[in-house]
């Protein structure tokens, strides 16, 4: 399904769940879409199930994911899974980073450029 790296600083969970969603967003993963369970998931990427369960935990915290007891793991079929406050404060998360590409003098369309280059890498649609 996926790479782990276990050498990364970011925790496993968090790689799983960043997989995921990135699948999601570049349309290999789609919603209805089921996922190996937690036993399968954990045995395919020799990690402890407690972390793969970590993961998908998160993951339906976030709507991205819903479980059906007896029928599996899926993706939401939610059309909008996310709630508004959400996308504000993660919009606040790239503000300081925004603020150094200022500092260090790009201007305002080298790095809209540099995030349209970053979207269209991650599978967003180049809609202008």
């Amino acid at each position: 399904m996926f790479d782990i790296d276990i050498k990364s600083s970011t925790p496993i969970y968090e790689q799983i769940t960043n997989k995921i969603k990135s699948a999601v967003v570049k349309g290999y993963l789609k919603h209805d879409d089921i996922l190996p369970s937690v036993r399968k998931l954990s045995s395919m990427l020799n990690i402890n199930p407690n972390t793969v369960a970590k993961a998908y935990n998160e993951l339906e915290r976030q709507g991205v994911i819903v479980t059906v007891r007896g029928r599996g793991t899926f993706i939401n079929s939610e059309e909008n899974v996310i709630k508004k406050n959400d996308i504000k404060n993660e919009l606040k998360k790239i503000q300081p980073i925004l603020t150094e590409l200022k500092y260090k003098g790009l201007s305002d369309d080298e790095i809209l450029n540099q995030i349209k280059t970053l979207l269209i890498d991650i599978g967003g649609n180049n809609n202008d």
